[in-house]
Order: structure tokens, then sequence, then C-alpha cells
């Protein structure tokens, strides 16, 4: 017998049998273990009851009048493609209900049957429709953390590349996403099919320059038993398994030529063959392509198809360096901070100022994700509050310690002074006092101030306090 389902997870259950002595049966082991149950005379009572209830399983008998299971099976599919169906058949019937499988049924029974047998398919029923939901579940959320309007940004040139995005999603054309490594390359692609109409679809992804060259094409287009050495079994190859979804292959200059042929087949005939195969595979799959190479150069040094080039080149997309946005450093770096700290379970809420400072100042050569190693190494090395200078990789932390932009001429006045140099000296004159009200003691003095005893030895060095 299957376990009996909780209070908060009481599935509904239909059964359908012109067998009013198997209904009543059936309805009552059900109802014991839990379920649900509403229960149909016919195929066309089940499509009704069906449409009504949404139940988790259907338990449905094949040879019905009016409409029988397998007619009855095809009207639910039509309404719920994901429904759990499970027909029940005498031995003559058999070769007809594993091709039900075949057209959507979940499984079959024989009857006679046996009522334990049933109820272990009835729970293996339940089991995969709540991981479908668990998966639908996740899906709509991972929808929701791609939309445009959710991207942070505040800069001008993302925003509009987020404008395009929203157009170009909507449309079923080949995409090339352009740009420097750790720009965000992938998050384009994914936010072109989640918001695209394929968004319900898988979203398949290659690193094209991480697979071994003469694995490429099978990791593509999959292959058939035998093909090679190591081919014990059938294997689906990306194509097939992004079907009515999104395709992104990155690094896509670095494809064979003779790749580079096979895949413009595809994009031109939507169709292909596995390796040792000879039947065409149809391919209803949009492709999203990016690489940090010139393409249009490579194409003129003849290491690129032109035709593919061209194919490809339909829609254009150009990710932003973090360099050329740098109103977005400071939005990301607390992004990460909050991130990281959670995910590591460290108290640190905000940077120093001069941490900033050389946040600000660094040249980002690693873009987006440079910036996002920097942040975890700092969270990961902070013992205060704040990330200090010393808690970022040195690169960063070194461009905390240079020397500012020289000030714009000042008036006569004795008294006018930059404005970093006048707080810096009010900040020194604060914490002096307190050390002297704390009679030198360094960590009452780090309470009193509500600063990490580390921060404060960094001040006191900083300021030159003894």
């Amino acid at each position: 017998m299957t376990s009996r389902p909780s209070a908060l997870q009481t599935p509904a259950a239909l059964v359908v049998d012109d067998d009013e002595g198997i209904r009543q049966m059936l309805a009552a082991v059900l109802t014991k273990e839990g379920f649900e149950v509403a229960t149909a005379a016919d195929g066309q009572e089940a499509v009704a009851a069906f449409a009504a209830r949404r139940p988790a399983v259907v338990l449905m008998d094949i040879r019905m009048p009016r409409m029988t299971g397998l007619q009855a099976l095809s009207e639910i599919r039509r309404l719920d493609r994901s429904a759990a169906v499970i027909l029940m058949t005498a031995y003559a019937q058999v070769d007809t209900a594993v091709q039900a499988i075949k057209d959507g049924a979940f499984d079959y029974v024989i009857k006679p049957f046996d009522i334990a047998e049933v109820m272990l398919l009835v729970g293996r029923a339940v089991q995969m429709r709540g991981l479908r939901d668990d998966i639908a579940a996740l899906h709509r959320e991972l929808s929701a953390s791609y939309r445009t309007d959710r991207i942070l940004t505040s800069s001008p040139q993302m925003a509009e590349l987020l404008q395009t995005i929203a157009k170009v999603a909507k449309s079923n054309a080949t995409v090339l996403v352009t740009g420097e490594s750790g720009t965000g390359k992938e998050l384009v692609a994914a936010a072109i099919h989640y918001n695209s109409p394929r968004a319900s679809g898988p979203f398949i992804k290659v690193n094209c320059a991480a697979v071994p060259e003469g694995l490429l094409e099978s990791e593509f287009f999959g292959h058939e038993k035998g093909a090679f050495t190591g081919a014990v079994a059938r294997r689906r190859g990306r194509f097939e398994q992004a079907e009515h979804g999104t395709l992104f292959l990155d690094e896509i200059g670095d494809i064979s030529p003779s790749l580079q042929v096979k895949l413009l087949r595809v994009l031109q005939e939507r169709e292909f063959e596995r390796v040792g195969g000879a039947e065409p595979v149809r391919a209803d799959v949009r492709v999203v392509v990016a690489t940090n190479r010139n393409l249009g150069e490579m194409v003129r040094q003849g290491l690129f198809r032109q035709d593919l080039y061209f194919r490809l080149n339909v829609v254009t997309l150009r990710t932003v360096p973090l360099r050329e946005r740098p109103e977005d450093i400071r939005l990301l770096a607390s992004h990460f901070l909050q991130r990281f700290a959670a995910e590591n379970q460290v108290d640190v809420s905000g940077f120093d100022e001069q941490a900033m400072d050389g946040l600000l100042r660094h040249g980002w050569p690693g873009n987006v994700r440079e910036l996002s190693n920097a942040i975890e190494h700092a969270v990961v090395m902070s013992t205060g509050s704040l990330i200090l200078p010393e808690d970022l990789p040195e690169p960063i932390a070194g461009k905390a310690g240079e020397a500012p932009a020289a000030p714009l001429p000042c008036p006569a006045d004795p008294e006018c002074r930059p404005l970093r140099e006048m707080i810096s000296r009010y900040e020194a004159q604060v914490i002096a006092d307190a050390l002297h009200r704390n009679a030198g003691n360094r960590m009452r003095t780090a309470q009193e101030l509500g600063i990490s005893r580390r921060s404060l030895l960094y001040k006191l060095q900083e300021y030159g306090i003894a």
C-alpha cells in the first residue's frame, strides 16, 4: 500500500470504469489511503470530471461505452499534458495499452489486478506529479528572476541593452551575444529565453571551449548505439534536449570548420542526424550563441565560415564592460556582499569608505565575474561589520591607498580644506578622545565607537595615534 498522504497534501483521484463494483472497490481503497475520490462510468464522464477537478491520478478502464479509455486519454491529455493516467486492461488489450503509454499514459495494469500493485502505481504517479509541480514552481521562480526589470543596473547603457533584450526575446531570431569575459553573456542569453514564448521549455547551455573537439559533434547532436567505441546506448544531444526551448552555445568561435558546416545546416533546415545515424531529427530550437572573439575578423582570416557568421548574426547584442558603467560598481558590490554574507553566515553590513574607494578605482579587467569573486574573498577574510581595504584581494586593496586626485584650488582662507581631509581630521580627533576616555583600552574604545577592534587598529595606524 502507499503511504497515507498528509493532511496538507490531500490528492484527488478519479476512478473510471463501466463496472460499478470495480468503481466502488477502488474508490473505497483510495479513500482509505487518504485520497479524495471521484468516479465516472465512461469516457465522456471521465473527461468532464477531469476538467472540473484536475485530479492527481486517473485510474481508467480501456473498454467502455460511449467513449473508450483511449479516446478519453487523448481528451484528458489535451486538457493537461502532465496528467497521470493509469489504464486498466484485459490480457487481449495489452498491445493497445503499450501503445497508449507511448501516447502519454503513465502505466497500465491487467485485470484481474492485484490491489497492492495498483496502489504502488498510484503512489508512483502522485510522487511524479508532485515532482513535476515542484519543478514547475522552481521554473516560474527562475523565470521571474530573469525579468529584465529585475536585473540590477543604474547604467544608461545597460538600460538600453535590457530594452533591446525585451524586444528580441519576443521573436524566434538567432542571437549573437558578444563581449568580454565576465560581462554576463550567459545572463543575456538566459534573459532572452525566460522572457520569450519558449520560457516554459528547457534552457540548455554548452561551453564549446570546454568540450574536447572530438566529442563536440556528439555533444551537439547525440549518437546512436555503436556509433563509436564507448557508445553503448543511444544518447540525445543538446539540440534534442533543448526541444521547444533555447540552446545557448558559448564560445562559438572555438568550434571546428567541419562542425560549423553541420551547425549551419541545423540553422537552415531545422534538422540533423545523430552521430552514426541516418534518420533526420527535427529541431524546434532557438539558438543563442556567444563569444568574446571577433568573429568578423575570424571570417576575414578564413577561421570562421562567412555563411554561418551571417546566419548567426541576425541580431547582435554587445554586453557592457564594468569599466564603462562605474555607476554599477557600488550597486553590484552591495548585492554580492549581501549574497555572500548570507551564504557564509558572516555578519558584515557594508564597506569601509577606503575599501569602496579601492573598488571604484580598480579597472575590473575580469568585469562582473571579477567583482563577484573579489567581494566573496572580502567577506571570507573580514572580521568586522565592515569590509576594510585589507579584506580585498591585493590588486584592489592597493588602489585604496592611492593618493586622491589633486583638489581644486581653494581660497586663501586657512580653514578651507578638501572635504575628505576635514572628515579625516574630525574622525582622528573622535578616536583619540575615545581612546583617552578608556585609558588606552582599545577593546573598550572600539565598543564605544561601534566598530570592530580590527577597524580601530587600522584607523590608529592610519592617523598615527599612539
